[in-house]
């Protein structure tokens, strides 16, 4: 598969749960177009901004039924789809596991696109990523967050 889309993500918490943030960078492939997103959340955790980081990228996209490639540096969420387990988790209603307003919300834009993912080192020199990381940590030091309210409802 050729992508349209490269969509480079990452997601950050100072604390786990504390202060988090996620960073998007949605490249259109063979093309000089760049868009960044981000933001930052009051109390969160790094796999709720990880997946995060998928969905608004996802969700910005303009078009349904893209090739993207998803381009991150977390295994909760790379394995949790390229290993099947997000659906045999949704057969089950999403039992007993973190998340499952995200995981819900990205099965929806998921499937509106043609997906595949890729797992890259994280802090290894790698310059999207790297610039994601940046837009994630920042992001998370913003005077104005917003509260995770998927995170602090299901809290206990």
């Amino acid at each position: 598969m050729q992508p349209e889309i490269l969509l480079y993500t990452d997601g950050s918490s100072r604390g786990n749960p504390g202060p988090g943030g996620y960073g998007v960078i949605l490249h259109l492939n063979n093309t000089n177009h760049f868009k960044e997103l981000s933001q930052g959340y009051k109390k969160t955790t790094n796999n709720r901004m990880e997946l995060l980081a998928v969905i608004v990228g996802l969700e910005a996209l303009t078009k349904d039924n893209l090739k993207v490639l998803v381009v991150s540096d977390s295994k909760y969420v790379v394995d949790s789809v390229t290993k099947g387990w997000v659906f045999g988790w949704e057969k089950k209603g999403f039992a007993g596991k973190k998340n499952p307003d995200l995981w819900i919300r990205f099965l929806k834009i998921y499937r509106k696109h043609q997906v595949k993912f890729q797992w890259i080192k994280g802090h290894n020199n790698h310059p999207m990523n790297e610039r994601c990381d940046f837009l994630a940590v920042e992001a998370s030091k913003q005077n104005k967050l917003l509260i995770d309210e998927g995170y602090e409802e299901n809290e206990n």
